[in-house]
């Protein structure tokens, strides 16, 4: 089974910056919400090793879901730009979920992944829409 790598580099209330990297090298940014101890829609997942198959979402069409996380359901890796923390006053467009960007920037005063819709487009072809297995970690 491919093996695919999250590796985060930074946490910040704006959320969890990182990047996929597949066994051919980096393929994309990545935000997720901050590290706020596992805690359902206000937090990443844990690091560790996940399971990730194919799922059409209602809302997202064709997407991965990132299956086996502890006390968590329905993660997903799908497009989008902001991830914050909400009790501070920030944006986000997950719950939890993981999202691509071709990009780092800045929405407003709020840094973001952005072209996330394409990067999404561009890791989900690069895996030929096959299960794989997705490696969580922190750069340390």
């Amino acid at each position: 089974m491919i093996r695919v790598g999250l590796r985060r580099l930074e946490h910040t209330d704006d959320g969890t910056f990182g990047v996929f990297i597949l066994p051919t090298g980096v393929a994309c940014y990545s935000l997720e919400l901050p590290w706020r101890n596992n805690e359902p829609n206000i937090s990443c997942i844990p690091t560790g090793e996940y399971h990730c198959k194919v799922r059409k979402s209602p809302r997202f069409g064709k997407c991965y879901h990132v299956t086996g996380v502890p006390r968590r359901s329905y993660i997903l890796i799908h497009s989008g730009n902001l991830g914050g923390d909400i009790n501070l006053g920030k944006r986000t467009h997950v719950k939890g979920c993981i999202m691509p960007g071709r990009y780092r920037g800045t929405i407003g005063d709020q840094r973001a992944v952005l072209g996330s819709r394409s990067a999404l487009t561009a890791l989900c072809s690069s895996l030929g829409w096959q299960d794989f297995t997705l490696v969580v970690e922190d750069e340390s």
